[in-house]
């Protein structure tokens, strides 16, 4: 099913009747989002997702929130052959075979160690050039350890929704939020009441988290890269701040945990299963 055809049949649907309504991945860390049909849900998270990040000279995490720089690259990989390849929106491309140079113990927000290796070839000369400052490309050892604290999130369309609203602003694009799964067909903030409970989504099962704190990448364009919304301080004027896993914080959305792995389409009915 395509994703026009998803929201297509989405009218159909009876109200507040929960389903997914788009997915997000890349698989390198702060690139442009990719928004499959299907995903493989894995104990990790969606496979393919997340699997290279960017890091600095100390090995610190470069996400987003520090630089828009890569925002307008699509990356693709393929794990078995490990081949990479990336593209931009001018037409150019790099392929080739993924070979591996010096561990790497990244620094995820002081607030894991995720061990990687660095990825050798013209992959960190192209995003140091982007970025404008000197930084590596690497692959962590774990499948989705890329992700900030977990790799399963939740955002309903009506949350979104409700933001701009609040904001006064004729929309706000969901994709600056780079959720793996945007709900449709609920009310606003639904998902918040789904915290502590397990949810069948497609031939998955999760287990809902806490809220999802917020940081400054949500203030950038999600296909330029620069700063031209404050997000953050639009949810805090109508939500202030929530208790989270990392401290009191402006959230939006949920985190989720996968108890039983499966395959998830656009589309897909989320119900709850306990």
């Amino acid at each position: 099913m395509t994703q026009e055809g998803a929201a297509a049949t989405a009218t159909d649907r009876a109200p507040c009747a929960p389903f997914v309504s788009r997915l997000s991945v890349t698989a390198i860390k702060g690139f442009a989002l990719e928004h499959p049909d299907k995903v493989e849900l894995a104990v990790h998270g969606a496979v393919g997702d997340r699997d290279f990040v960017v890091v600095d000279a100390e090995d610190r995490l470069v996400s987003i929130t520090k630089t828009g720089a890569w925002v307008g690259l699509r990356a693709t990989y393929d794990r078995e052959a490990d081949r990479l390849g990336v593209r931009d929106a001018d037409g150019g491309v790099w392929e080739g075979q993924v070979a591996f140079g010096a561990p790497v113990d990244v620094d995820m927000f002081g607030l894991r160690r995720s061990p990687g290796r660095v990825v050798e070839g013209p992959w960190s000369a192209l995003l140091s050039d982007r970025a404008g400052r000197a930084v590596r490309l690497v692959r962590t050892d774990g499948p989705g350890d890329g992700s900030d604290v977990h790799p399963v999130t939740f955002l309903g369309d009506a949350t979104v929704d409700h933001l701009a609203r609040e904001a006064g602003l004729a929309t706000v694009d969901a994709r600056r939020f780079r959720m793996l799964f945007a709900i449709g067909g609920s009310p606003a903030h639904a998902e918040d009441g789904w915290e502590g409970r397990r949810v069948r989504v497609g031939d998955a099962v999760v287990e809902v988290g806490g809220p999802v704190p917020r940081c400054a990448g949500v203030t950038r364009h999600p296909d330029g890269g620069d700063r031209d919304v404050p997000v953050v301080r639009m949810i805090k004027a109508y939500r202030g701040l929530q208790d989270t896993e990392l401290g009191p914080g402006v959230a939006l959305g949920v985190y989720g945990r996968v108890i039983r792995p499966g395959r998830v389409r656009v589309g897909d009915a989320v119900e709850l299963a306990d």
